[in-house]
């Protein structure tokens, strides 16, 4: 609810010329919100989905909150797209850019309607009646579980490098240096994140069938190999290398984003286990996606396009020295 209706006042915000400094300090405050509405709905989705899964399943059912990624920035990026194509510029800036905003008062309706249909997991419930319940729970998290706070913020640390590199990088240096059209780039990510949205599932069903630690190790070996071919297929100047580069960094994100939920969810105790993930998932999106963007920025200006390829290698060595330090939990009853 507090992400929806951040994301319903955006669109309802005024604009500069009308309340000059106040407009873009209401945008950051609104944006404040999403983050605090998604820092904490997201460990409550993965919870919900492990914690009701079957035997054998949980990797399975914890990948459909993860799905929200890959359709979220297909709704969003097709959204821009269909205004671009239909109106123009004045028209955009004028009120069309509101729209995608204003929709989403309809997904904020239904998720209310889920989230007053919820009942607590068994799990919880269980930990409830043994009134094993923390009164503070990070507080918990920091004072007897640092270690499974760090391993699970180094386990989602590539995962966030690779998805703001693929998407904000890659969409400013691919309109600025490669000289792509905003319009023809958009179209040109969305098609990298088909094999992301893809690759999500398959990467849960292989956690269930071969272990969560296998699968996280493949990808995470597969990006570090990835990061020595970014600037050859992005830099080749080719459109069909642009798609294959999109297809696949996409695609390693799919493999990675799939099983972490689940991964995360199992480092912690039932009683903090919301917290925990939550709170190593956080920090992974603070340490990696936030300073992605400028880092590889400043890379690939200052020592050019392949340094930037080295710096996700190394992001991505750094979480698989996580999963190999992290215990196989598949088999583990929560």
């Amino acid at each position: 609810l507090t992400m929806g209706l951040s994301t319903l006042l955006i669109g309802l915000l005024p604009t500069y010329a009308q309340i000059g400094v106040a407009a873009p300090a209401l945008l950051a405050l609104c944006r404040f919100g999403q983050g605090l509405g998604l820092g904490g709905e997201w460990g409550g989705a993965v919870l919900l989905a492990t914690e009701n899964a079957p035997p054998g399943r949980r990797a399975w059912y914890g990948m459909f909150p993860q799905l929200g990624a890959p359709i979220g920035f297909i709704l969003s990026g097709g959204s821009f797209l269909l205004l671009t194509h239909y109106l123009d510029e004045a028209a955009f800036f004028a009120w069309g850019w509101r729209v995608p905003f204003l929709a989403s008062s309809v997904l904020v309706a239904v998720g209310l309607w889920g989230r007053l249909n919820l009942e607590e997991t068994p799990v919880f419930r269980q930990a409830l009646a043994a009134e094993t319940r923390e009164r503070l729970p990070i507080l918990t998290v920091l004072r007897t579980h640092p270690g499974a706070l760090l391993r699970g913020t180094v386990l989602g640390l590539c995962t966030f490098v690779l998805f703001y590199l693929m998407t904000v990088f890659t969409l400013t240096w691919g309109t600025t240096a490669l000289g792509y059209s905003r319009e023809r780039f958009l179209l040109i990510q969305l098609f990298g994140v088909l094999f992301f949205g893809l690759t999500i599932p398959l990467a849960a069903h292989l956690a269930d069938q071969r272990g969560r630690r296998w699968i996280m190790l493949a990808a995470s070996g597969g990006i570090a190999l990835f990061g020595f071919g970014f600037a050859p297929l992005f830099g080749a100047g080719s459109e069909g290398a642009i798609l294959l580069f999109m297809a696949l960094g996409l695609g390693l994100m799919g493999l990675t984003y799939g099983p972490l939920g689940t991964l995360l969810s199992e480092q912690f105790p039932t009683a903090v286990r919301y917290t925990g993930a939550s709170l190593a998932f956080n920090l992974a999106g603070i340490f990696g996606a936030s300073l992605a963007p400028y880092i590889a920025t400043w890379l690939a200006t200052r020592h050019g396009l392949h340094t930037v390829g080295w710096y996700l290698s190394a992001a991505a060595l750094l979480t698989a020295l996580a999963v190999w330090q992290t215990r196989e939990s598949k088999a583990e009853a929560l």
